[in-house]
């Protein structure tokens, strides 16, 4: 944007992105290309809002001002929100206004939505021909289920990833973040980025789509190989791979910790600091010792119970095996490292004041080693905070 108020620092500063996204795929992804020092407009409906400002508890209640869902501020620091009613004329008009001025626009309507509102793909190129267009559904825009509505928990059960997760085949379990919103917003976000490299290109734009189901497949991994290729089904099998041996959660004198011998190099290492014979029947190999699954867990947990977790951890470092504890996500904000990589933020937020937040998960540097750090955070914002800044500017470039 050309004026000093609206713009921000950072590899994208200068890409101007029209946030038509609400829950929480599209705000993810559109938050990584503010982190990225992207101009981020969000728009949003005049009653209400964005619809995770009402997901909760918990909220924060300061006085004299509308309560904050916690849910809201974790996807959509370093961006503006305007209201405007889309049903609308005048509401319509403005994002008309904005689409011409835009880099890229971001939606996850429900397919058709878009269109029926005049705002068809077509219309938008017409608008801007170097508009690049993310739009994210539920299970994919096309097929046989195009259309289909999707929210995170669904489409974890849908697409495979909870018959893969909990301690057994009949008590499949969701992963505890709404993993799937988050992939699509990144994935998004990639193709996002990718789109504007190739617009410096060929000077046009692009229509990048993406769902939730797509998310979940993209990142079955191994998992999908093994049925593809083998024909073998994965299942939920708890806290332990289900090919590499030992490698998971075992238990010590007083808690657990999570351990990853994830080669003959490493399990010989492992055997000599616990004074295991590495070629015992059964366990010579890795496959033999995923095949053996329950004889090396008992071996492994006997060696382990005279050890505390402080202990073991102490002595699995001094051998060389990675190792681990598994920390409360209060431990985790408070553990010195996760400080020193930049992962907190401290924010002025409108009604809140001074705030904390998880911080962007990339660093940029000099070639040197230096850390570039010009990146200004801001907090998320309240409802149409920035009404009157956007709409001036809309002024001043008309």
């Amino acid at each position: 944007m050309s004026t000093n108020t609206m713009e921000r620092t950072g590899p994208l500063q200068g890409v101007v992105v029209v946030d038509l996204t609400r829950a929480l795929a599209g705000p993810h992804a559109a938050m990584m290309l503010g982190d990225l020092g992207a101009d981020v407009i969000k728009i949003e409906t005049p009653h209400g809002g964005d619809d995770t400002r009402g997901w909760g508890p918990p909220f924060v209640e300061p006085a004299d001002a509308e309560r904050e869902s916690t849910y809201f501020l974790s996807a959509n620091r370093n961006k503006k929100s305007i209201t405007l009613d889309l049903k609308a004329e005048d509401g319509r008009a403005t994002l008309e206004s904005l689409v011409r001025r835009a880099d890229v626009l971001m939606e996850n309507f429900r397919t058709g939505v878009l269109d029926r509102l005049g705002f068809t793909t077509e219309r938008l190129a017409e608008l801007n021909p170097r508009l690049v267009v993310l739009s994210i559904s539920g299970f994919g825009h096309d097929g046989p289920e195009g259309g289909r509505a999707g929210y995170d928990q669904i489409a974890q059960g849908e697409a495979g990833l909870m018959s893969l997760t909990g301690p057994n085949p009949d008590d499949v379990q969701r992963v505890g973040v709404p993993i799937a919103d988050l992939l699509a917003g990144m994935y998004g976000a990639f193709g996002v980025v990718a789109a504007l490299q190739e617009r410096e290109r060929t000077g046009r734009g692009r229509v990048v789509r993406t769902s939730l189901l797509a998310s979940v497949v993209g990142v079955h991994a191994f998992q999908g190989t093994k049925w593809t290729v083998a024909g073998e089904v994965g299942e939920a099998q708890g806290n332990h791979h289900p090919s590499i041996s030992p490698y998971g959660l075992f238990r010590t004198a007083d808690g657990a910790v999570q351990i990853s011998v994830g080669s003959e190099g490493l399990w010989k290492r492992f055997c000599a600091g616990f004074h295991l014979d590495p070629d015992t029947p059964g366990m010579a190999t890795n496959p033999e010792r995923v095949e053996n699954h329950k004889q090396v867990l008992e071996l492994v947990e006997d060696a382990f119970g005279a050890y505390t977790s402080d202990e073991l951890l102490i002595e699995l470092d001094r051998i060389g095996v990675p190792a681990g504890r598994v920390r409360t996500i209060s431990e985790v904000y408070e553990w010195e490292q996760t400080k020193s990589q930049g992962l907190l933020v401290d924010v002025d937020h409108r009604t809140l004041g001074n705030i904390t937040l998880p911080g962007p998960p990339l660093r940029f540097f000099e070639p040197d080693g230096t850390e570039v750090t010009e990146t200004r955070h801001t907090a998320p914002p309240v409802l149409g905070a920035d009404n009157d800044t956007v709409l001036s500017w809309l002024k001043e470039c008309s």
